[in-house]
């Protein structure tokens, strides 16, 4: 993936003695940063899966992006410790399923296809009885929805959806309109934004030798399973800070234009941004309060709020004041 071009207000050096490049943080730093592409096995719950991955990396919170039904298999994002706090970053990008559809009769496939670019688009659609949300119909969009091959009543398809999207409900829905009724047999998540199949997940086993190896001294396969928690952000805006306004950010700051050092280009007000130290560290989840154009032309005001901080206060030297506000509440400022 392209880096984002980034709008640059000013250069300042970074202190070599606070945080760490992502690439460059020691094991620990990645079970506290880290995030890992597990391709979940068909059989246990995603519930089960984070507990194992918990007790086997022998860390203290863990958790996972988008459940996966115990049928299904394929990419379950896992966060490590502070990390959990970003993985809703996952839920604004696309996810990629492959799966298998049975439709209970024959068809001519001229309908089938005819029902295959009516479902290709916004639709509308009521969560199953099972499902952990409200059973109220909402719209959801269907990027791309293909056959890639088919055996008699079977047919192996592939779906960019918008995330929520619940597959076999899509399948259930689409044997409605052709008259016959469909069934999904089968199903494997293979992408969540920026990560894919094509490049690498992690299984169980792969997990637990790395945790073998680590033991004994070898680093190589328990960083080649963990990535660092920015490897999550894919498109998401950017603004830089610089080390004076990291620390602050921390405490729950909004972001005052005197700590910013760059911005990404196309930022629009209410966009959710990427806080980043100057080493690309994530330090938080913000709303933009400006544009990038306004980021431009003005040296004073709020750039962004800060949502949900992920870095631990303390990381970076504390270099900011506080004051008190009338009627009540704590102004910090780089």
């Amino acid at each position: 993936m392209a880096p984002q071009k980034m709008v640059v207000l000013d250069e300042e050096a970074t202190d070599p003695d606070h945080g760490s490049d992502p690439r460059s943080r020691p094991v620990q730093g990645l079970l506290e940063y880290g995030l890992i592409p597990l391709d979940k096995p068909r059989g246990p719950t995603s519930h089960e899966v984070v507990a194992w991955t918990r007790r086997l990396l022998g860390v203290e919170k863990a958790g996972h992006s988008g459940t996966l039904d115990p049928p299904v298999s394929g990419l379950l994002p896992i966060g490590l410790g502070q990390s959990t706090k970003a993985l809703s970053l996952l839920l604004m990008f696309p996810k990629e399923y492959r799966g298998v559809m049975r439709i209970h009769s024959s068809v001519p496939r001229k309908e089938l296809d005819k029902v295959i670019a009516e479902f290709t688009g916004e639709i509308f659609q009521r969560p199953p009885q099972r499902s952990s949300v409200s059973r109220q119909t909402r719209s959801r969009a269907i990027y791309e929805l293909e056959i890639s091959e088919a055996d008699g009543n079977l047919f192996l398809f592939r779906t960019l959806c918008q995330s929520g999207t619940y597959i076999r409900k899509l399948v259930y829905d689409m044997g409605e309109v052709l008259g016959v009724g469909a069934t999904m047999v089968e199903l494997r998540r293979t992408k969540v934004g920026p990560l894919a199949e094509e490049n690498g997940f992690v299984t169980l086993h792969q997990l637990n030798e790395a945790t073998y190896r680590l033991k004994e001294g070898d680093e190589a396969p328990m960083r080649a399973a963990i990535k660092p928690i920015e490897d999550c952000l894919g498109e998401v805006p950017r603004i830089m800070l610089r080390d004076s306004a990291v620390d602050a950010i921390c405490h729950g700051a909004r972001l005052g234009m005197p700590g910013v050092l760059a911005a990404s280009e196309g930022i629009r007000k209410d966009d959710t941004v990427a806080l980043l130290s100057p080493k690309k560290e994530l330090v938080a989840i913000g709303k933009a309060l400006m544009t990038t154009d306004e980021i431009k032309s003005t040296k004073k005001g709020l750039a962004s709020t800060t949502e949900r901080v992920v870095m631990k206060a303390g990381t970076y030297p504390r270099l900011w004041k506080s004051h008190k506000q009338k009627p009540g509440g704590t102004k910090l400022t780089g």
